[in-house]
């Protein structure tokens, strides 16, 4: 069971004055994990995230370098800091940037056990694994530019007529240039 103690700094205008994020975590005597939340979090909980899809998210960055029991605070800091770095602007970009941490960790993670493995099994399945994370990240970073610019796209329609027994042409066509006699 978590439970997520953040106080909301409000977030200075000058951003070297700005503390970012970063979470402690511990057991208390009730066995009971405590993430504490220190610095300035108001890029994860604004008007747009809310302050539910804040605390859970920090729950859950808590939890995505812990191995069994035991949770590895430089990797949901580092999770943490990406986030906040991002600057989501709502609750969706909140989720892909933190699946982003996540995968790009786990990547980072097959390709040590890519560089230590001592058979051809082994080999396979690591580099298996990190073509797929490499590819899932090259997913969510182009969907995140997606949702950024709102799927906006510019897309040019030009009328092309070609009468019987014509060619057309696709592209830029100029006149003149190199090979063309004068009269």
């Amino acid at each position: 069971m978590e439970n997520v103690s953040a106080p909301i700094a409000p977030e200075s205008s000058d951003p070297t004055e700005r503390t970012p994020p970063s979470l402690t975590v511990f057991e208390d005597d009730t066995k009971t994990l405590r993430i504490e939340v220190k610095g300035d979090y108001t890029r994860l909980s604004n008007k747009r995230t809310g302050k539910a899809v804040a605390v859970e998210l920090i729950g859950q960055i808590a939890s995505v370098g812990s191995h069994g029991k035991r949770v590895d605070e430089g990797a949901a800091n580092f999770a943490l800091g990406f986030v906040d770095a991002m600057e989501p602007r709502d609750s969706a970009e909140a989720l892909l940037l933190t699946q982003m941490a996540a995968t790009h960790q786990a990547m980072m993670m097959m390709a040590r056990r890519l560089n230590h493995v001592t058979t051809i099994p082994q080999q396979d399945a690591a580099e298996r694994a990190v073509n797929k994370l490499a590819r899932s990240y090259a997913a969510q970073m182009d969907t995140l530019k997606r949702y950024r610019s709102k799927g906006q796209q510019t897309v040019r329609v030009e009328r092309v007529t070609v009468e019987s027994g014509g060619q057309a042409v696709v592209g830029n066509v100029e006149s003149g240039g190199w090979g063309r006699e004068e009269k």
